[in-house]
C-alpha cells in the first residue's frame, strides 16, 4: 500500500477506490458457484541425513496441479468445494539415483513409485469450509485410499493411518487459513495454529503468524508469514505400520518465513512463496536397535493461482 505524500495523491487514490495508507482492508475469500480456479503448487526439498557417520543426500521436487470448484453455499455461510488433482510432476534424487514422473506427458515408465503417482491424478475430494475459513469436513477419503492401495497393497496399513479423514482435513486447512476474521491494516498481525497428525510418522504442530504488509504495485495485498514448527514423535502405543519407530526427536524449525499475495477483488490468494529449515536429531529404532540420525532439511514451497487451467494453457 503506497503512502500518500500529497493531497493530489490522496485524491487520486480515492478516485481509484484504493485504500489509503492506514485504512483497513477486508481480506475475505470470495467464491462463485460453479466457477473453478486453479493452483500450481511446487515444493522443493533438500535433505541431508547423517547415519553412523555416513551422509545420505535426498533431493526432490514435486508439483501438484489442483482445481477448486465451489458447488454450494449453505445457510450457515459455509461453502462446499470440489477439489481435484489435475496433474502431478515428481523428480526425486535418492543417493544420486533419479526417479521421475510427469502426468502431463505420455510415458511408458513403470515402477512402484510411478504407479503410485499415476493413481493420484484425477482424485477428487469434497471439502466443506466454514464461515471462519476452517475446513470442517473432507469427503472422498475412501475412494482415494482404494486407488492408492491398489498400486501397492502392502502400504494399506500405513496409508490408512497417515491419510485418515482427519489428516486430509488438516492438510487442506492451510489453503484457506491466511484469511483473518476481521479487516486489517498494514502492520496488523493474526495467528493460526494447526496440527498434522501422521500416525506412526509423528505430528507436526505449526503456528503461523501473518502480518499485513501493505499493497504491491499490482494492487495485491502482501501478507508476511512466519512459521514455527514443532515435530512430536509418535506415541509409544502407536500401531507399527513402518519397519522402524521414531523414539525421540529434537527437530526445530528456523528461517521459516514467506510472502503471500491476496487479491481483494477476486477474494483469494493468488501466489505465495514460503521456506522453512529443519534441523535436529532423531532416535530411530529398527528391530530393537536404536540409531541416531542427524537431519538437515530445507523446503521451499511456491504457489500460483489462476482462472485458467495451467495444464490446458501449456498444452
Amino acid at each position: 500500500m503506497r503512502k500518500s505524500r500529497t493531497f493530489v495523491a490522496l485524491v487520486a487514490l480515492a478516485g481509484l477506490g484504493l485504500p489509503a495508507y492506514g485504512q483497513n482492508v477486508d481480506l475475505k475469500w470470495k467464491f462463485e458457484k460453479n466457477k473453478p480456479y486453479y493452483q500450481e503448487l511446487t515444493t522443493k526439498t533438500e535433505q541431508k541425513l547423517n547415519v553412523m557417520g555416513m551422509d545420505i543426500v535426498q533431493n526432490q521436487e514435486q508439483t501438484f496441479y489442483f482445481s477448486w470448484t465451489p458447488v454450494e453455499e449453505k445457510q450457515d455461510k459455509s461453502w462446499v468445494i470440489k477439489q481435484k488433482i489435475e496433474g502431478v510432476k515428481m523428480n526425486i534424487q535418492i543417493g544420486g539415483n533419479p526417479v521421475t514422473f510427469d502426468s502431463t506427458k505420455d510415458t511408458t515408465t513403470s515402477n512402484p513409485l510411478s504407479e503410485f503417482f499415476k493413481a493420484l491424478v484425477g482424485s477428487e475430494f469434497t471439502i466443506t469450509v466454514g464461515p471462519d475459513m476452517k475446513v470442517t469436513k473432507v469427503e472422498g477419503q475412501k475412494d482415494f485410499l482404494d486407488k492408492l492401495v491398489k498400486t501397492n497393497p502392502q502400504m494399506k496399513q500405513l496409508l490408512d493411518q497417515i491419510l485418515s479423514e482427519e489428516a486430509l482435513k488438516q492438510m487442506a486447512d492451510p489453503a484457506f487459513a491466511v484469511a483473518p476474521d476481521k479487516a486489517v491494516k498494514k502492520g496488523d498481525s493474526w495467528e493460526r495454529k494447526s496440527t498434522l497428525d501422521l500416525g506412526p510418522i509423528g505430528k507436526f504442530d505449526s503456528t503461523y503468524k501473518y502480518t499485513a504488509d501493505g499493497q504491491d504495485d499490482k494492487k495485491m495485498e502482501r501478507i508476511k508469514v512466519d512459521t514455527t514448527l514443532k515435530y512430536v514423535p509418535p506415541a509409544e502405543n502407536t500401531a507399527a505400520a513402518l519397519p522402524f519407530k521414531i523414539k525421540k526427536s529434537d527437530l526445530t524449525s528456523k528461517d521459516a518465513t514467506g510472502t503471500i499475495l491476496f487479491d481483494p477483488a477476486k477474494g483469494r490468494v493468488v501466489s505465495s512463496n514460503q521456506s522453512i529449515k529443519l534441523e535436529g536429531k532423531l532416535d530411530i529404532e529398527i528391530q530393537g536397535s536404536t540409531t541416531t540420525v542427524a537431519l538437515t532439511q530445507t523446503q521451499t514451497t511456491t504457489m500460483k493461482a489462476s482462472d485458467e487451467n495451467p495444464l490446458t494453457k501449456k498444452s
